[in-house]
């Protein structure tokens, strides 16, 4: 497992190997660029990404930022359904992991590792708990790693009621 401890300089804003770049772009662009994304790069990256097509990802990695990282997955319907994981929604298709009811990480192993024994799973879902259950297993073994649990916020929008017609 790679550390955690923090890098010398400015965290990573990307995964993928980057560079900065200077552009001049007309003020309206700016404009819509800012309304996509207040970073202006990260704005670029995600209207880009579709021309690109999607790139294939790791079923579930770690997305760090200085010395924390979170668990990033291929959203699963099985995982969902076998773990109790509610999925919390990543502008690129992937997901962070959350719960609807109090969960410790060991249960949570536990569970993903009885998923990954189960052969009735996909392989897309099978890889998917394969990944989850190696960087938690690897993340407990490690002694530069602090497995930590957080809560977080999420906001679920309520069905629009339909409008009276006059």
């Amino acid at each position: 497992m790679e550390s955690l401890e923090p890098r010398r300089g400015r965290p990573r804003k990307f995964a993928a190997p980057s560079r900065a770049v200077t552009l001049t772009l007309p003020e309206h662009i700016i404009a819509a660029l800012g309304a996509v994304d207040t970073d202006l790069s990260r704005a670029v990256v995600q209207l880009t990404q579709p021309a690109l097509g999607r790139t294939p990802t790791p079923a579930a990695e770690l997305s760090r930022f200085g010395n924390h990282a979170v668990i990033v997955v291929t959203p699963s319907r099985a995982l969902a359904e076998r773990t109790g994981i509610e999925f919390v929604p990543l502008a690129d298709g992937r997901a962070l992991i959350s719960f609807g009811q109090p969960t410790t990480i060991s249960e949570l192993e536990l569970l993903i590792k009885d998923a990954v024994d189960d052969h009735r799973l996909s392989v897309r879902d099978q890889a998917v708990c394969a990944a989850l259950a190696e960087i938690l297993r690897s993340a407990r073994r490690s002694n530069e790693v602090t497995l930590l649990q957080r809560s977080i916020i999420v906001l679920e929008g309520r069905r629009a009621r339909p409008r009276k017609t006059r």
